[in-house]
This record gives C-alpha cells, sequence and structure tokens, in this order.
C-alpha cells in the first residue's frame, strides 16, 4: 500500500533536513520581516457596524462627516457650585493643551454639586487615542490638586477610553506570552522528563505564530481586523501547535518505548500521528471557516487568523517536525531531569510507553459502559443547565475594565449624575435631497424629535452634505433595561413618527444601538454557521472512518462539550458565581461574540483529540482487535498525549482567564472548562462507553455509501513492527522509507 501525504512528507523531511529546517526558518523570517514592514490594518468604527446603526454609520462617512473623539470630564464637590473655580482652572488647562476643540461651558447637575465638561479632541478620531495623552495630565493634574479641597474629578470619553484599552490589550498579551510560554514549556517538562523534548513543541508552535503573525498583518490589507484579534491567533497558535507537534513526539517515543529503532518509530509516526495531525488541522480549519458566514467583520477577522495559524503550525508539524526528529535521534532525550523520568514503562533508551493509569481508568467503564455514559452525560447537561438563561450583549467598555478599574468608575459617576451623557443614542437623518436638510417640514421634523427625546438632546445639521444628526441621551447606565426600552421607543416610534412623509432615511446609532444591532445579526448568524460545521464535520468523519455513526456521534459530542461551556461561562460571569475565585465578577451577560466564537472554536479544538483517539482505535481495529479491545488500545494508548496536549491547552486557555479584560476572561474560561471535560469526561468515559454500547454498528458502513475510499488509519509498516520480535531488513527498510 502507498504511504499516505503525512508519511510522504514526513520521510521526505527526513531525508532531506537541512532543506526542511533551514526552509521553515527563512519561511518564518520572510514572513516576520514583511509583515512587519507592512504594518497592521485595523478596523474603523463605521466599518464594524451592521442593521441601521451601521446604515447611520455609513450615511456619515459617505457624506464626509467626521465624528469627533468627544470626551467628558465631571468635577464634583462636597457643596453646591463649589466646583466653579476647580472647573475653570482644569478648561484653562484643557485649552492649553492644544488638543481640544469646542470647550463647552460647564453643565451643572441639578443639585448644584457636580459639573459636566463636554469637548472634542482635534483631529480624526483614528487617532485621538494616540494623542490623548497631554488632556489626561492635565486632568490627573486637576483631581491631584482638588483632592486636598475636597473635588474629585472624573474622565471618560472615546479618545480617553480606547487608549486604555489599546495600552491593556498590549499588557495583556504580552503578559499572556510570558506566562503561557514558560507554563506550557513546565508541563511538558513533566510530561518528557527531558530539556529538548519538551523545548520542540514550544519553539515550533512560537515560530509557528510569528510567522502567522506576519502572515495575517499582510492580510489586514485586505480584511481590516480587531484589536483583539492577535490574542486570539497567538491562544490558538500556541495551543494547537503544541499539541500537534505533542501528538506527534508521543507516538515516535510510544513506537521506540515497544522497541523500533528510531528511523522505524519515525516513520511510523509520521504515516499515523502525522496523518492524524493533517486530518484535524484541515478539520479545525474548514469549522473556523464557517465564520465567514456570520456577516461580521470581527469573526471573518478570527476566520482569517486561526486559518492561518493553524495551517503554518500543522505544516510545520508534518515537514519540519520530522527533520528534527531525525537530526536529534536519541539526543531528543538529552538533558533528562532525573527526579521527572519515571521508572516504569520505559526502555532502556529513556522512550516511555503510555496507559498503565488510563488502562485501570478504563477498566470499569467498559464493564458498565450504560452507567458510565449515562452519568457522564446527567453530567455535562447539568453543567449546561445555567446557559438556558444566558443573555448576551456588547460589554461596554465601563465593564470590560472591570467594576473597580478608574475608567469604570468614572463611567458610573458621570452615568449616575448625567444619564446618557457618556454613551448617547445618535439619530442620523440624510435628505434625499441635499437641499432639503433646511427645508420647514424637515426643521419641523427635526424638531420633533429633539422635543420629544427630552432633556439634553443636541442637534447638528451639516447642509451641504443634506445630513443631519441628534444625540440623545438615554435613560440608565446605557445598557440596562431602563436604556433599552428608551432606545426602542426611539427607533420604532419618535423617529418614525417624526420622518413619516418625508423623502429622507432616518437611523439611530450609538453605542447601544450597535450592540443590539449586532447581537441581532449574531443570532442570524449562528444558525448557518453552525450548519456549515456540523456538515464539514460530519463530512470529514464520514470519509475518514467510512461510518455515519461515528460521524454523528462526533457531532454530539462536541455539542455536549460546548454546552457545559457555555453554562460554566453563564454561571460565572453573568451570576457571578465564584468568579472571585478567578479574580472576575459578574457583569450580568455574556459578551455577544463568545457564544459564537466559542462553538466554532471547540467543534475545531474537541476535532484534535477525536481524531487522534478514533484513529488509534480504527487502527487497532484494522489489526483485527474486536471493538471493545480495539477501544481499550486506542484510549491507553494516546491517554498520554490526549492528558498532556489538553493540560497545555487547559494552563493556555487559563492564563487568557485571569487577564484584566473581561471578554478575554470569558474566552479564556470558557474554553479552558470545555477542552477540560473533552480530554475527561468526554474522551476517558463518555466516548469508551458510548462506542462500547454501540458496538459493531460503529463500523458499519450502509450499502448506499459502499463507495466511500478506504482510508487506512495505520501502514502497512505498522502493523508488520506491532510485534515486538526482531524485524527482517527488508521489512524497515522498504524502498521509499529509508531515512537514515
Amino acid at each position: 500500500m502507498r504511504p499516505n501525504l503525512a508519511a510522504r512528507l514526513g520521510v521526505w523531511s527526513a531525508h532531506h533536513r537541512k532543506t526542511a529546517i533551514l526552509g521553515w526558518l527563512l519561511f518564518v523570517v520572510l514572513a516576520t520581516t514583511i509583515g512587519g514592514a507592512s504594518g497592521m490594518v485595523t478596523a474603523s468604527d463605521d466599518e464594524m457596524g451592521v442593521g441601521d446603526s451601521g446604515r447611520a454609520a455609513a450615511i456619515l462617512k459617505d457624506a464626509g462627516v467626521e465624528e469627533p473623539a468627544g470626551e467628558l470630564v465631571m468635577v464634583s464637590s462636597e457643596s453646591p457650585s463649589g466646583w466653579r473655580g476647580a472647573a475653570s482652572d482644569l478648561s484653562k488647562a484643557l485649552t492649553a493643551t492644544g488638543e481640544t476643540r469646542a470647550m463647552q461651558a460647564p453643565l451643572p447637575s441639578e443639585d448644584g454639586r457636580d459639573a459636566l465638561l463636554r469637548f472634542e479632541m482635534k483631529g480624526s478620531s483614528d487617532d485621538a487615542p494616540d494623542r490623548v495623552q497631554p488632556v489626561l495630565d492635565a486632568v490627573q493634574k486637576a483631581k491631584d490638586a482638588g483632592a486636598e479641597k475636597g473635588i474629585s474629578v472624573y474622565q471618560f470619553g472615546d479618545a480617553s477610553s480606547e487608549k486604555h484599552l489599546g495600552d491593556l490589550l498590549a499588557d495583556d498579551l504580552t503578559r499572556a506570552e510570558f506566562t503561557a510560554v514558560p507554563l506550557a514549556l513546565g508541563i511538558l517538562l513533566v510530561a518528557f522528563g527531558a530539556v529538548v523534548a519538551a523545548l520542540l513543541p514550544v519553539g515550533l508552535a512560537l515560530t509557528a505564530c510569528v510567522a502567522a503573525f506576519g502572515l495575517l498583518s499582510l492580510a489586514s490589507h485586505q480584511l481590516h481586523l480587531f484589536e483583539t484579534t492577535y490574542s486570539v491567533m497567538f491562544l490558538m497558535g500556541l495551543a494547537v501547535g503544541v499539541d500537534y507537534c505533542l501528538f506527534y513526539l508521543r507516538r515516535e517515543r510510544d513506537e521506540r518505548a515497544a522497541g523500533r529503532d528510531a528511523e522505524t518509530a519515525l516513520r511510523i509516526a509520521a504515516a499515523t500521528s502525522g496523518r492524524a495531525v493533517l486530518v484535524s488541522g484541515l478539520t479545525v480549519m474548514v469549522a473556523m471557516a464557517g465564520m465567514f458566514l456570520s456577516g461580521l467583520l470581527l469573526f471573518k477577522g478570527f476566520a482569517v487568523a486561526t486559518i492561518l495559524v493553524v495551517c503554518v503550525a500543522m505544516l510545520g508539524s508534518v515537514t519540519v517536525l520530522p527533520a528534527l526528529l531525525s537530526a536529534l535521534g536519541d539526543r531528543i532525550n538529552a538533558g533528562r531531569i532525573p527526579f521527572l523520568n519515571r521508572k516504569n514503562n520505559k526502555n532502556k533508551k529513556g522512550a516511555h510507553a503510555s496507559g498503565g493509569i488510563a488502562d485501570k481508568l478504563l477498566g470499569p467503564v467498559l464493564a458498565k459502559p450504560k452507567f458510565f455514559a449515562v452519568g457522564a452525560a446527567v453530567l455535562l447537561l447539568a453543567l449546561a443547565a445555567p446557559a438556558l438563561g444566558m443573555k448576551t450583549e456588547q460589554l461596554g467598555l465601563e465593564k470590560q475594565f472591570g467594576s473597580d478599574a478608574p475608567l469604570s468608575v468614572s463611567f458610573r459617576e458621570i452615568t449616575q449624575e448625567f444619564p446618557g451623557g457618556p454613551a448617547p443614542a445618535r439619530v442620523v437623518v440624510e435628505a434625499d435631497d441635499a437641499g432639503d436638510i433646511g427645508s420647514k417640514e424637515m426643521r419641523d421634523a427635526l424638531a420633533a424629535v429633539v422635543r420629544d427625546a427630552g432633556k439634553g438632546a443636541e442637534l447638528t445639521v451639516h447642509k451641504d452634505a443634506g445630513v443631519a444628526e441628534i444625540d440623545v441621551p438615554l435613560p440608565g447606565d446605557g445598557s440596562d433595561a431602563k436604556s433599552k426600552k428608551a432606545l426602542g421607543e426611539l427607533r420604532d416610534d419618535v423617529v418614525p413618527a417624526a420622518f413619516e412623509g418625508l423623502d429622507a432615511a432616518a437611523y439611530v446609532g450609538g453605542d447601544l444601538a450597535e450592540s443590539e444591532d449586532f447581537s441581532a445579526q449574531l443570532s442570524k448568524g449562528i444558525v448557518p454557521v453552525f450548519a456549515f460545521i456540523a456538515a464539514v464535520t460530519f463530512l470529514l468523519m464520514l470519509f475518514s472512518f467510512r461510518s455515519v455513526v461515528i460521524a454523528v456521534t462526533s457531532i454530539g459530542l462536541n455539542l455536549l462539550s460546548v454546552g457545559a461551556a457555555y453554562g460554566v461561562m453563564t454561571a460565572v460571569f453573568q451570576h457571578g458565581w465564584g468568579a472571585e475565585l478567578i479574580g472576575s465578577e459578574q457583569v450580568g451577560a455574556i459578551e455577544n461574540w463568545m457564544p459564537l466564537f466559542v462553538l466554532v472554536v471547540l467543534f475545531g479544538l474537541s476535532m484534535d483529540y477525536h481524531v487522534f483517539v478514533v484513529s488509534r482505535i480504527s487502527e487497532a481495529r484494522d489489526r483485527g482487535l474486536d471493538n471493545r479491545a480495539a477501544i481499550r488500545e486506542g484510549i491507553t494508548r494516546t491517554a498520554g498525549a490526549v492528558t498532556g496536549a489538553a493540560v497545555i491547552m487547559v494552563a493556555v486557555f487559563a492564563v487568557f482567564g485571569t487577564l484584566s479584560m473581561q471578554d478575554m476572561q470569558q474566552m479564556g474560561v470558557g474554553l479552558g472548562v470545555a477542552v477540560l471535560l473533552d480530554a475527561t469526561v468526554v474522551r476517558m468515559v463518555l466516548l469508551p462507553s458510548l462506542m462500547t454500547l454501540l458496538g459493531e454498528r460503529n463500523w458499519r458502513t450502509p450499502r448506499g455509501l459502499s463507495w466511500l475510499p478506504r482510508v487506512s488509519h495505520g501502514e502497512p509498516v505498522a502493523a508488520e513492527l506491532s510485534d515486538p520480535r526482531p524485524v527482517p531488513a527488508a521489512a524497515v527498510s522498504q524502498p521509499g522509507w529509508d531515512v537514515r
């Protein structure tokens, strides 16, 4: 039988290891250099919009109306009007920075103890965060000076919050890199007990991430990205890159433990684990492509980023990794750490066999499969139960930073005294004929909206563009039920009534409107995305294993893992159950893009384990073992690799769960919990018990699908060498297999 693609790639790399290694390094250097030189292009606010809020932003952009970055500073005193001197001095200091314009007179609160300074940043709003530091310094100076006089100063605005967000993201990503990498390395040291064996997967994963970063920068010139995209890419790249190398390396070491020489062990690993890596990587990439169907720029960027990093990691695992293993030979075990080297389950060369503990744990599961299948399913469904009440919203920056963060405190204080100020709704009106924007009918309609919108509504007319905009403060905190009700009345009643019969288009935008429209688009997009992912998973598993049963159970098991992740996320972040234990807090909702993202990522990542495990079970079946024996061998032989990979993934995700941003915390906890459950409850309990109950139906191919090609999950050489007795030289040195 002709060796599969992964085997041929592995053997070629081992034959041409200098070419493979130098080629990989050259690729990484070129991708990094070219990508760094081109720079990354981030998405502007108007590109992110969907629905009516997106149309409102598009009207302003097409009209050439530059939305300035607005800033609010509230000066509070212990007595009425006690703020006047501090507010006057601060206004002068802000003007003196040369970065502000349109400074308005202080707006007093109802009780007279607070005053709101409103102004705009000069220049484009896109680069306002880069120029806001002098303004921040002036406000901080006023805050320090006022502290002695009982004066409090609070600032919140577009430029200041965006700067804080950018700085926080940069710090978080740096912290994640400097925490996750040593953590993964430490876990691999424990798993392998050798420095070189531990460094290899981490090094390959990091170079894959670096190369993918460069490629993503190039891609950003065609598809603009969000700031969080790089964090997502690093998380996925490190987890997947280490996993793929671990699967490959663990199989090679297991074959060494079974008595194979280095060359034979390498080609068996290439033919088996290498093939599983290719199937898994392709499955993940195709699953990620489903995010393009969401209709949202955020997910399109996530799709490009994850596809790139998974593709690079996959190619590195089946090309440069075999070359490095061939070059290192027994030196892969160099730098052994004595107290980490296990005394049992290893051969004279130090290679480890796996599965001792897993075999003991698996015994009861196979003996009572119905009991364990029901128990595991009930556990997962119980964890998923809180997800039935999941609420989603686009978390504002004040929720992203945490309630104790200075920016959150400022937002809360300003909103309490001046509701709707930091996040007003924005009504955008475009006349069909630009000249009609100044007509009596249009003026009356605009005035009606200002009147019905209530106190604080501000009208701005751009006559030349034929566009008008009205800022409407919303009651509540900008995202609660009161704010949503007011937004609904504005959209459904006030605006339609005012412009009925006029030749004009009127849409309502603003932060809350954008959040509501984004959530509505997600609700529409999740169905086609899920249908695509489920169909792709089904077809790939069907073609790989020629079994409808295996394909269907794969989807079912993945859904249970996703459901459990949803439930835990809802319990922790929406209801606050145990949030303090991870340094987080209750925010009352889940970030609106999180459910779809977690669904797609988990469907992709869980296929890593599933393909790897089921391939090993199928390999045992191909050697003639019955269903139960094949399950036992497949699970026990892959337990070490799956456990190691899961521990690394959970550790990496846990690092993201400890970062400052609420959405990063939710992503880390959701993915970490799901991978942990997937590698333990699903792979060690539910999968073997379910496959045992299904028996031979697992492997039955329906008559109508008998045309499907038979895919071998091993290689002839692997079958011949399954007996550790001495192997004839002819069997080891088949044409095209000699890797010396």
